[in-house]
């Protein structure tokens, strides 16, 4: 059993940063590959940012590539996506979220422990 919180978020103008925090409960956190999903209103849960087990690989969606950065540390149990550059269209909930495997998979549906997820909004 894994337990994930999250803290972060929040309201902020286009062209903001924010960084995002998730603590992982256990001592097996490092046998698991951690990924940054959002749903936006009336759109399907998307995985925005992963990151492998070791921290050796990291995906982005096209979307965010360049301006996110997901980064974990294994000694504090704790994974972190910092945005910048933020645009209206970053609006949504963002959940981490954990699976047992080495890599990062896309399908939200391979992600086995969750967040209580986490507002983030974008003004223009």
């Amino acid at each position: 059993q894994v337990q994930l919180v999250q803290s972060g978020g929040g309201l902020v103008q286009a062209g903001d940063s924010l960084r995002l925090s998730c603590a992982a409960s256990g001592r097996t956190f490092s046998s698991y590959a951690m990924g940054w999903f959002r749903r936006a209103p009336g759109k399907e849960r998307e995985l925005v940012a992963g990151i492998s087990r070791s921290g050796d690989n990291a995906y982005y969606a096209s979307s965010v590539q360049g301006r996110f950065t997901i980064s974990r540390d294994n000694a504090k149990n704790t994974v972190t996506l910092q945005m910048n550059s933020l645009k209206p269209e970053d609006t949504a909930v963002y959940y981490c979220a954990c699976r047992l495997s080495t890599g990062v998979g896309v399908s939200p549906q391979s992600y086995t422990y969750w967040g209580q997820g986490t507002q983030v909004t974008v003004s223009s």
